[in-house]
């Protein structure tokens, strides 16, 4: 085994990059509503940058005077607080703030591969020596003068490469699934958004009926027919939905509490067509981390891109959502959501929402289409914003007939179904990395072992 040299981080580290202590409040400005994005802690998790709804932006100004080192590929973002220890990866140079509890770290080339640093950081070596040296009890966090004392351990560069190769060959895969779920849920979203909220099939029907379109639609209408039109001039065989997808929409509107809507559909309420069950907390003696009784989860730390990640379980499960439920947190903050991946029990800050008629994909995605209301909500709450039963079942919205949720289901089901799939292997995918990650950083597995490994898995 190649000799391997025994140093402090600090001693590696060619840039620690913060943001200064500064923030835009104190620079004489407020965050703008659209620039270059600020993270925070809360937007790292498992590799991953997340949370992009909920993104802060500053002007150009502001960030050049919060960030005179800019970031740049090969960094790593590591969070000192709220959660610690959590690391991201630059892949490629991109404009990020460094806001509250973040760390921006750059290896000396010479002496780390970057991929390689960002493997050692995440590694359990690293990481019990970074929650040692943390103080806090509420929180526990980290201080830069801290953080460069953190003892670390690395073989030589070309090994290092090597050992990057093979943990990032399963990254990389790990990734190209997580855009393609990506791609996939915008491909769904698309779908239920022109269908039931732009009612863009009615409004084409009625275009060629030459029936009046309400002025409230009139604006929405001529883009419709500016884009139509365009299409079809530069490809006169664009594919389009079928006849008997466009036969199932009417061709004219009419009035309604919630104004103009297909004519035929209703306006109701959701308390009449989605079943509601909201999460209980059970005794807390029956919470465990071992795997024992249901996956449990309380809120939004458990959920992730598109499903929960099992963290704690419960024995004595009071309440319980069923496989593919939409899930949907109800309290600080309210309205991320998810969709179960299995039978689970869910604490008082989660609800489960099915259709009726057990369509699960008609349901995800249009819980999807809340998101204004629920934002509503977290801007109200004095404290925490929350939303009960009740605030769900007064719930108004534009019922479609059910031929057309059946034909939704029928094309986003296999959608869904896929997404499911691909994220079952990210999943095994994570195992086997987070496996190898520690015997392979300390030496314990020879890199010509692992690699057949991999390559049997891919």
């Amino acid at each position: 085994m190649s000799e391997r040299v025994k140093t402090k981080l600090g001693d590696i580290l060619d840039k620690i990059i913060d943001h200064r202590g500064l923030t835009p409040k104190k620079l004489g400005s407020d965050f703008v509503s659209y620039g270059i994005p600020v993270l925070s802690a809360k937007h790292i998790k498992d590799g991953q940058i997340i949370n992009k709804n909920d993104f802060r932006y500053v002007t150009p100004e502001i960030y050049d005077l919060w960030m005179p080192e800019k970031l740049k590929k090969g960094d790593i973002l590591l969070t000192s607080e709220a959660p610690l220890g959590e690391v991201f990866f630059l892949r490629e140079n991109a404009d990020y703030c460094l806001g509250q509890r973040l760390f921006g770290l750059r290896a000396k080339s010479n002496i780390l591969d970057s991929r390689f640093f960002y493997y050692l950081v995440k590694s359990p070596y690293f990481q019990v020596q970074l929650h040692a040296r943390a103080t806090g009890t509420t929180a526990q966090g980290i201080r830069q003068s801290e953080l460069v004392k953190i003892e670390i351990e690395f073989p030589p560069l070309p090994e290092q490469k090597a050992i990057a190769y093979i943990l990032g060959t399963l990254d990389d895969k790990i990734d190209l699934n997580r855009r393609m779920n990506e791609t996939l849920e915008e491909m769904a979203k698309a779908i239920f958004k022109s269908w039931f909220v732009d009612f863009d099939p009615v409004i084409d029907n009625a275009l060629k009926a030459g029936n009046p379109i309400p002025d409230a639609l009139a604006e929405k209408a001529a883009r419709r027919r500016a884009i139509l039109e365009k299409l079809e001039k530069e490809d006169p065989n664009l594919p389009k939905f079928p006849p008997e997808v466009t036969r199932l929409f009417p061709d004219s509107f009419e009035n309604s509490p919630l104004g103009p809507i297909p004519k035929g559909w209703m306006v109701d309420t959701m308390d009449n067509h989605f079943r509601i069950i909201m999460g209980q907390s059970p005794p807390g003696n029956t919470y465990n981390e071992d795997g024992n009784g249901l996956p449990f989860y309380q809120g939004r730390i458990d959920f992730g891109f598109r499903f929960p990640s099992r963290r704690m379980y419960c024995t004595a499960p009071t309440r319980v959502a069923n496989k593919s439920d939409t899930l949907i947190t109800v309290r600080a903050p309210v309205g991320a959501i998810n969709k179960a991946l299995e039978r689970c029990c869910i604490g008082r800050g989660v609800a489960a929402i099915r259709h009726i008629t057990g369509y699960r994909s008609y349901t995800y995605y249009f819980v999807h289409s809340l998101r204004p209301f629920f934002e509503r909500f977290e801007a109200e709450g004095t404290v925490f914003g929350s939303i009960t039963k009740k605030d769900f079942t007064l719930i108004k919205y534009v019922m479609p007939p059910i031929e057309l949720i059946e034909r939704f289901e029928s094309m986003c089901k296999p959608i869904d179904e896929m997404i499911e799939r691909n994220e079952c292997e990210i999943r095994t995918l994570a195992t086997l990395r987070d496996t190898l990650l520690p015997k392979l950083i300390s030496g314990q597995i020879r890199i010509k072992d692992a690699e057949k490994f991999v390559g049997e898995m891919l």
